[in-house]
């Protein structure tokens, strides 16, 4: 059984790597780093009446690394690691949300990495990732695998800049990544899609400390928009400078300049990254370098 296993896993990370092909270059890696397994969810995990076994659910060390197609190799990789949300895995993050798609339309230089998290599972934790320096190891495993998996031929390349990027749940993880992941002074940049539910405290401390960019992208009834609401007042009272707007009235320029920007959608909550391209246009719009 588990050789029957094993050979469905590398038949559908054969599928992935030619289904993106056209795109760039997809690794589909298995590291120990990654969010999962964890000690604890060695039990499972339970959400209201519904039990996730550890088995099904925190088992799966997936990491899906891609690089577009043009890279520009040079002495630092840039990187935007995205998080999920509740009840996914990661070939349908792909899928569904077209990152790898936007990413290259983007136009910018920049590998992308997408854990697997719970998957297909109630549940915000980030495992590993939550652990005192997860980032930072998890990251070392990430570029160890570019160097001996890849076909990159520049091989003593650093951690450049790194983009934290997250959907719903996925906020979670990131929260404790800026607080004690490691790798902090690296993090240039953090973008939520309808993610702003708690950690607020650890998004503020980040931002003071580093003054990178911190976007979030909320709908009506996602469950965000009033933690953002507070969060604004919280900025307006102690004076800080930030864009609320509409996303049918942002300008071009908008996005490129400033550093807070809160953006209230129309979108329901699992369109938000994708149905009007707002991973692409948060990237087009960074401080990442442009391909060639």
């Amino acid at each position: 059984m588990l050789v029957l296993v094993s050979a469905l896993v590398a038949g559908g990370a054969e599928g992935l790597t030619q289904r993106y092909a056209p795109f760039g270059e997809l690794i589909i890696a298995h590291l120990d780093s990654a969010p999962f397994p964890h000690p604890s969810r060695a039990q499972g995990h339970q959400y209201n009446d519904q039990v996730f076994s550890a088995a099904e659910h925190y088992a799966d060390n997936t990491v899906a690394i891609f690089i577009p197609k043009g890279f520009r190799e040079g002495a630092r990789i840039d990187f935007v690691v995205h998080f999920h949300g509740w009840k996914n895995h990661v070939e349908t993050v792909l899928g569904q949300y077209q990152l790898i798609e936007q990413l290259a339309a983007s136009g910018r230089n920049a590998v992308l990495v997408v854990p697997q998290g719970p998957r297909d599972a109630s549940d915000s934790f980030g495992g590993k990732l939550e652990d005192p320096g997860g980032f930072e190891r998890f990251m070392n495993d990430v570029a160890a695998t570019l160097r001996t998996q890849s076909g990159l031929k520049q091989k003593d390349f650093t951690l450049g800049n790194v983009i934290l990027s997250g959907h719903s749940g996925g906020y979670q993880v990131i929260g404790s990544i800026l607080d004690h992941g490691g790798l902090t002074d690296h993090v240039a940049e953090v973008w939520l899609f309808d993610g702003l539910y708690a950690r607020t405290d650890q998004f503020l401390a980040w931002f003071d400390a580093r003054h990178g960019r911190l976007i979030h992208l909320y709908t009506e009834h996602g469950g965000t928009k009033a933690e953002t609401e507070r969060l604004m007042a919280r900025l307006k009272n102690r004076g800080t400078e930030f864009l609320a707007a509409k996303e049918a009235d942002l300008k071009p320029d908008d996005l490129k300049n400033h550093r807070l920007v809160f953006i209230y959608t129309a979108l329901e909550h699992n369109d938000v990254i994708h149905k009007h391209e707002a991973f692409k246009d948060f990237a087009a719009s960074s401080g990442l370098s442009p391909r060639p």
